[in-house]
């Protein structure tokens, strides 16, 4: 197994590979493309390898992994002539190659599930024609749809590799730049003294600083497991229940994924699948997360009527000097970008290539003054081995989820699922809603958020959209309810995890969450029942008295689920909240 030294390294080369991609002017994609899949073989085949066997493998999958992906790249000019089409003998065996290292990357950074499906795909493309009836299709030759997933911009390099390639791995960059340094503390210094001393301060601190780390980090499992590590010990010292305090940081975890300017991956996804800018996508989801986390906050609040939940003693919480210093390492590189998206009003990628920079000129840097030389060769080898691992994580999940979109595309398919949407929705909008969310639900159980998502909007997009439905409401919605796995049982990830934390047991943690994180239910149908809470950007008036109501209505609700209320007043706050969200759209 190469030394951190050699991943390190290595992460430096991907780094600049992307880096580069964005200063260097127009790239062709079946150069580009094939050559983000070959930087992110070796992490997923030998980096995460952990028997030897695997280990084996590992090299023999990144051997011929290579050697196809750098024959796409090198032969990018004629393959483009020959129009998705294999046309040579041994080109078939490329494709092979292709497809079965995507599955095979899939499946040792993400689980079986995703690649599964993209398996299932594959073979519906190959012998659906067998299949009687409307879900058969009339057949495709083997060279055209082999080719169309692996020679031509298509399939495995589609736009979404693209998306991939060009803006998620700049941003994921930016989160292990920033994550290296102090910026972490200052998120939680930040979260220390705007909420600590409030009643049940340290669960609100969970809040704030989950919902300032997910921001950039974009990952439900990572945000657990990095502020967890702070304010879950800090959460049971204070006597707080266990299943209380790891759901608090499961369900504020999650709230990540929603929270811009990142949204993990999907909102760059959102932005190729639209074409809405991606300002205006951040801008359009700005409220329905701070609504998220309102929610949570609230929903704590009301525990604090049942427990004594204790604030942070002073001794704990930051001096101003200390907050001061400790934010700037977030605050700098997060001006930056703002100031790129909408000054210049450069492209995300741009704006986040020049964070980039301000944020690795801090790693010299720290709280007492300049970091030694130990301290920032130690923050450069995480940033190399971070920023390479993730960008080949997410490189997995996407281009296996192309594999998906490709096969719906070449068959039909996906077009005879809407059709079965708006049927067994008899053209109706909200059963519709209903059937999609419970796909939304199922898919997002065992596949990660941006594939759930990118699958379910491919297939219940064009439904939702013939229903009367926007873009951006149709992909927000499809989006969020592809979150609701992380703590929805029987897979729940986030909730596995702070449960294991905290030595608590799950189902306990569970149901707490489902309580604190309500607004994950209830937010993206109010996106549909009040359409204007999603227009800050074009009618800010009326999105901002949208949001107003729907606090209310999520602070009705919460109240209702959690504050030891009687039966009656728990009914009278449960009807009231739902009225406003349903029945008084503004």
């Amino acid at each position: 197994m190469p030394s951190k030294y050699f991943w390190a390294g290595f992460g430096f080369v991907s780094i600049i590979f992307h880096l580069t991609l964005i200063f260097s002017g127009l790239v062709p994609n079946l150069v580009s493309r094939p050559l983000h899949m070959a930087l992110a073989l070796p992490w997923a085949f030998i980096f995460l390898s952990h028997t030897r066997f695997e280990r084996v493998t590992g090299y023999l999958f990144t051997l011929v992994g290579l050697l196809a992906t750098l024959w796409v790249a090198y032969n990018a000019d004629f393959l483009g002539d020959q129009y998705g089409y294999i046309s040579e003998h041994y080109q078939l065996w490329i494709a092979a190659i292709l497809l079965l290292s995507v599955l095979e990357m899939a499946r040792r950074c993400i689980g079986w599930p995703l690649p599964l499906v993209a398996a299932i795909a594959l073979l519906y493309g190959m012998f659906g024609q067998h299949i009687p009836g409307e879900f058969g299709h009339p057949g495709t030759p083997l060279g055209s749809f082999l080719g169309t997933l692996t020679i031509a911009e298509g399939g495995i390099w589609g736009k979404l590799t693209g998306v991939s390639v060009s803006i998620v791995a700049i941003f994921v960059i930016f989160g292990a730049v920033l994550n290296a340094g102090e910026a972490g503390q200052g998120f939680m210094n930040l979260a220390l003294t705007a909420a600590g001393r409030l009643r049940g301060g340290a669960a609100k601190v969970s809040v704030i600083s989950s919902a300032l780390f997910g921001s950039i980090s974009g990952s439900a499992s990572a945000n657990v497991a990095s502020t967890g590590a702070i304010t879950l010990p800090a959460m049971t010292k204070l006597g707080y229940p266990k299943s209380l305090a790891g759901a608090t940081e499961a369900v504020a975890s999650s709230g990540g994924q929603i929270m811009p300017p990142l949204m993990g991956a999907g909102a760059f996804v959102m932005v190729e699948l639209t074409g809405i800018p991606y300002q205006s996508i951040m801008l359009a989801a700005i409220l329905p997360a701070i609504l998220y986390f309102w929610a949570v906050w609230v929903g704590i609040d009301a525990f604090a009527l049942r427990y004594d939940l204790k604030a942070v003693s002073k001794d704990q919480q930051p001096s101003r000097r200390q907050l001061l210093i400790t934010c700037s390492f977030f605050l700098i590189p997060f001006s930056l970008l703002l100031w790129g998206m909408f000054g210049p009003a450069y492209t995300p990628q741009f704006a986040a290539s020049i964070a980039i920079f301000g944020a690795a000129l801090l790693l010299f840097f720290n709280s007492k003054g300049v970091a030694n030389k130990q301290q920032w060769l130690s923050r450069l080898e995480d940033v190399g081995i971070n920023a390479g691992k993730q960008i080949a994580m997410i490189a997995a999940i996407i281009l296996c989820a192309s594999i998906v979109i490709g096969v719906l595309s070449i068959t039909g398919l996906g077009v005879k699922i809407t059709s079965l949407i708006i049927s067994g929705s008899a053209g109706m909008l909200w059963p519709a809603i209903l059937l999609t969310a419970i796909a939304c639900l199922i898919l997002g159980m065992e596949v990660p958020t941006t594939a759930a998502y990118v699958i379910c909007i491919s297939v219940a997009g064009p439904a939702l959209a013939q229903l009367g439905l926007s873009p951006l409401q149709s992909h927000l919605f499809v989006f969020w309810f592809a979150l609701l796995s992380t703590i929805t049982p029987p897979v729940c990830g986030s909730v596995f995890i702070a449960a294991g934390m905290v030595k608590e047991n799950w189902l306990k943690v569970a149901g707490v969450a489902m309580m604190l994180g309500v607004g994950l239910y209830l937010i993206p149908l109010a996106m549909i029942a009040n359409p204007s809470l999603i227009q800050l950007g074009t009618s800010p008036l009326l999105a901002i008295a949208s949001a107003l109501k729907i606090a209310l209505a999520l602070y009705c609700i919460s109240m209702a689920l959690i504050a030891p209320f009687k039966l009656v007043k728990r009914a009278l706050y449960l009807a009231f909240g739902l009225l406003l969200i349903f029945a008084l759209p503004i």
